[in-house]
């Protein structure tokens, strides 16, 4: 989990092993951020031997304007004191990316705040009127996740495009979807997913972005722990510390009813009542196209399997 494995040998104290991981965090972070900037990127020299890949300590404490042996602290996890003008001049040494800067910024408050132990969040449904406005889309496939990547709720066209997610093992007792875990955990995911690669580092940065959020999330702390343990390819996703707080692109599926589909997905915050983070996301497809063709279809045998009996209006026959 998160990068640093508990050691039983470490002190057994819990806030003691939830402080180190953090700062094993924050190390990997940075070292990974500053490996993939070259010196000719930020115009430094390029001539001699190198024995790392990207910048090294010393020159990424010039770009920020501090001293080496400060931002060697810091890169050792000791953020906790760290001014916020301070952290700006490091995310525009590394060029971060804006997702990038926020995740450093969270692990810098999360490291300010009073430890705890990991608290299992409590899960919030959607109100009455977020079900509504999914069910109005039927030419589109909507659905609201929170930031371990439950799908909460859903209409009947998203339902029907992630179904390989439905009759997935993965759904827990509550016949809730996660998508992470489907991807990681259901042989299957990587025939349904065709760019299957690309969508597992989108959900390994995106659960990285959460936990920069939420670290004293218990269920999201067991979800990582859980797919560390069970998945090579995210265990090797993870390492990478990309993060991903906004999700928009292409998606490809190939859906076991309709073939093949080339969708546009567009996820947006979805506001809440507590601290739990929601997104809606809406897939669709370019009009014109076979996949739109493909969609419609899909939407048509939806709406046959879902469309709720008529009354009788005609009254009893007369006798």
């Amino acid at each position: 989990m998160w990068g640093y494995k508990l050691n039983p040998h470490l002190p057994g104290d819990a806030s003691y092993r939830e402080h180190m991981d953090s700062r094993a965090e924050i190390k990997d972070f940075l070292a990974t951020r500053r490996a993939k900037i070259t010196p000719a990127q930020v115009g430094l020299p390029t001539s001699g031997r190198r024995r790392v890949p990207g910048l090294r300590r010393e020159e990424v404490a010039v770009l920020a304007g501090v001293s080496p042996e400060w931002y060697t602290r810091l890169e050792k996890g000791h953020i906790a004191g760290v001014s916020e003008d301070v952290l700006e001049a490091v995310a525009q040494a590394l060029r971060l990316t804006d997702d990038e800067r926020t995740y450093l910024f969270d692990l810098a408050r999360a490291a300010r705040g009073s430890r705890r132990r990991p608290a299992r969040r409590k899960d919030t449904d959607v109100a009455p009127r977020v079900q509504w406005l999914l069910d109005s889309m039927t030419m589109s496939a909507a659905f609201v996740r929170n930031g371990r990547q439950d799908i909460i709720a859903t209409n009947a066209l998203a339902r029907a495009m992630n179904a390989p997610l439905y009759d997935s093992k993965t759904v827990d007792s509550k016949g809730r979807a996660n998508i992470a875990r489907y991807l990681y955990l259901d042989p299957g995911a990587a025939e349904f997913f065709v760019d299957w690669e690309a969508a597992g580092i989108a959900t390994a940065a995106l659960l990285h972005a959460e936990a920069g959020r939420e670290p004293d999330d218990r269920a999201l702390r067991e979800l990582i722990g859980e797919l560390s343990t069970l998945s090579p390819d995210f265990r090797r996703q993870w390492a990478a510390h990309d993060v991903r707080i906004r999700h928009d692109g292409i998606k490809r599926l190939n859906h076991p009813e309709v073939g093949d589909l080339e969708l546009v997905y567009q996820s947006l915050d979805l506001p809440t009542s507590t601290r739990a983070v929601h997104d809606l996301t809406v897939y669709t497809a370019e009009p014109g196209t076979a996949s739109e063709d493909r969609l419609k279809l899909l939407a048509s045998w939806t709406a046959s399997h879902t469309a709720a009996p008529q009354p009788d209006l005609t009254g009893p026959e007369p006798r």
